[in-house]
């Protein structure tokens, strides 16, 4: 048999799959950028491999490894694919009375980018679970599931056993830090499961959403491991949607009385919450408003049934729901009191649900609150010792086309140029002669064919079709039709019930200590070890877990098993 002939450099040598004996270094100026190494995959990509191989590429993005960042904030946008951040920037702008282009985002400003790439162990282009799982757990895994490895098989309950995969957020509340978790979705929904919850199948988010043999063979839902399981007992602060995952299936909502809860073993989590010394629980505007973020404790916010409110949509909730940014600065004003730090995880999760309706005002509307909550957060926290990761999980279909003038409306027709620069007289027309929109989407509801839920021609929000009707018709004529309208969809070429997901990368933003590693193409799943190797004591309890190298990178892929209990914890 011949020997595998070893690249040069340590990296070089674990991505081959070769001895990984450290190979002294000197140590390079932050400025210097690393060379990385082609990836040359072994045999098989097993999930060892995967954080063997992550935290080595993390490490050598950054030169010699070492982390001063006593804080770490991870904002995730769902679905916020590139040109989704470029049409939010530009609306933001045209808001604010200028062309939109120039316009940057609050993490358009941060001085680290990378390109991030996004594909799943099965999948080329991805979902939430599995996307959010690699970030969370330093290991690429399977549609569908969230945190555990690629061995398991989707909705197969024995198959999870053994396969779980620690969690960032799990290993930083192991290791001391005051830890939270904030979403506009239900908090039991796929990206903010992630943080805390193992699982073969995203969507087992109460025990009604199981089959009786997952059910009978020991799997537990979603919105039981937020309470019962070791790690997650330990979260501090939880902010989001989803009350109903909580509550008995005959226990009325408190704020929809005709609404009920979705358990079927009688359990009120909530109340089961509650009961823990200085636990506080809130569920509406005033009762989140008057949150002490001095006192101590942990605090539970679930503000809506399901998901919460649209940003747009937010005015119509009588109860009333706090802001993505009013949620993440309590967040770290609660959190902010742990003299060791804190780790917290934002998602503004309905960016990807306007998109999935084939709505781009919403979208964008979304992704301006999550800038919104970032600027938020840079104001309450110090660049010099809080490392704050913006990114997304994966993108969505939305495309920027024709040729518009700068400071077109981004959600209006396309109107060109004439010679010398200035707007055109006439809306530009397709080759049919009729008008069109800088936005659409490749596929998705807006398509233009009858359904049973809506005549043919442009749709509007919200559109849930049962079948579409008929084959292609002509595009319709948009004059007369305000694409700017909130719930305009956005016309979309192939028609389907729900518009999907695209493969592309997604971009990475970040300021503060361990920042510098954000550079360059990577794959999704080094982001857990960027955001690792930043934090001193994180770093040192996945150390004591595992194998770690004379620089302190961890190179062997941590059992969960292994995690101090709460007790043990410092």
């Amino acid at each position: 048999m011949s020997r595998r002939r070893c690249l040069v450099g340590p990296i070089a040598l674990v991505l081959a799959g070769c001895s990984s004996t450290p190979v002294p270094r000197a140590d390079p100026s932050p400025a210097q950028v690393v060379p990385l190494a082609a990836i040359q995959r072994p045999g098989g990509e097993t999930p060892e491999w995967w954080f063997r191989a992550g935290a080595e590429t993390a490490a050598a993005l950054r030169g010699e490894h070492s982390g001063t960042a006593k804080n770490v904030i991870l904002f995730l946008g769902d679905g916020m694919g590139l040109s989704t951040i470029a049409a939010a920037r530009i609306l933001e702008g045209q808001r604010q009375g200028a062309s939109g282009e120039e316009q940057r985002l609050a993490f358009e400003e941060f001085p680290y980018t990378a390109l991030v790439r996004t594909y799943e162990v099965d999948a080329q282009t991805p979902d939430s679970a599995g996307t959010m799982s690699a970030i969370m757990s330093g290991i690429k895994t399977r549609y569908g599931v969230v945190n555990v490895t690629q061995r398991v098989h989707r909705g197969d309950c024995p198959s999870a056993t053994g396969n779980a995969a620690m969690s960032a957020l799990e290993l930083a509340s192991a290791a001391g830090l005051a830890t939270g978790v904030v979403t506009t979705t239900r908090i039991t929904d796929a990206t903010p499961a992630a943080t805390y919850a193992h699982t073969v199948e995203r969507y087992w988010e109460s025990d009604a959403d199981m089959t009786v043999a997952a059910r009978q063979q020991g799997c537990v839902d979603t919105a039981r491991q937020l309470l019962e399981s070791p790690s997650a007992s330990a979260i501090d602060v939880v902010l989001g949607g989803g009350r109903n995952r909580f509550l008995p299936k005959d226990v009325a909502d408190p704020e929809y009385p005709v609404v009920r809860g979705t358990r079927l073993d009688g359990r009120n989590l909530i109340a089961e919450w509650q009961r823990a010394a200085d636990s506080r629980f809130v569920w509406n505007a005033a009762q989140f408003q008057a949150l002490d973020a001095q006192k101590p404790g942990r605090v539970l916010g679930l503000f809506e049934p399901d998901h919460m409110h649209y940003q747009h949509d937010r005015a119509g909730d009588g109860a009333g729901e706090p802001t993505l940014a009013e949620m993440t600065s309590k967040a770290i004003a609660l959190l902010g009191h742990n003299p060791h730090g804190f780790f917290l995880v934002v998602e503004s999760g309905r960016i990807d649900h306007a998109s999935h309706a084939g709505n781009a005002f919403r979208a964008l509307d979304e992704t301006i609150a999550l800038s919104d909550a970032v600027r938020s957060a840079v104001n309450a926290t110090r660049a010099e010792d809080t490392l704050i990761l913006v990114t997304a999980d994966h993108s969505h279909t939305l495309t920027m086309a024709g040729s518009p003038v700068r400071g077109n409306p981004i959600l209006g027709k396309v109107r060109s140029r004439n010679r010398d620069g200035s707007p055109a007289a006439e809306l530009s027309k397709d080759a049919l002669g009729r008008s069109y929109t800088t936005l659409g989407y490749a596929n998705g509801p807006g398509n233009n064919g009858a359904t049973d839920a809506q005549a043919e021609g442009p749709k509007h929000f919200p559109h849930v079709p049962g079948q579409f009707i008929g084959g292609a018709v002509p595009r319709p004529q948009l004059e007369e039709v305000d694409t700017e309208h909130p719930d305009y969809l956005q016309e979309a070429g192939i028609p389907m019930r729900s518009e999907t997901h695209a493969g592309e990368d997604v971009a990475a933003y970040a300021r503060g200590p361990g920042a510098q590693a954000v550079h360059g193409s990577i794959e999704q799943n080094v982001l857990f070890h960027v955001l690792v190797q930043a934090n001193p004591p994180m770093r040192d309890m996945l150390c004591s877990m595992s194998a770690c190298d004379s620089r302190q990178v961890s190179l062997e892929l941590p059992r969960l098993d292994r995690l101090p209990a709460p007790g043990q914890r410092r």
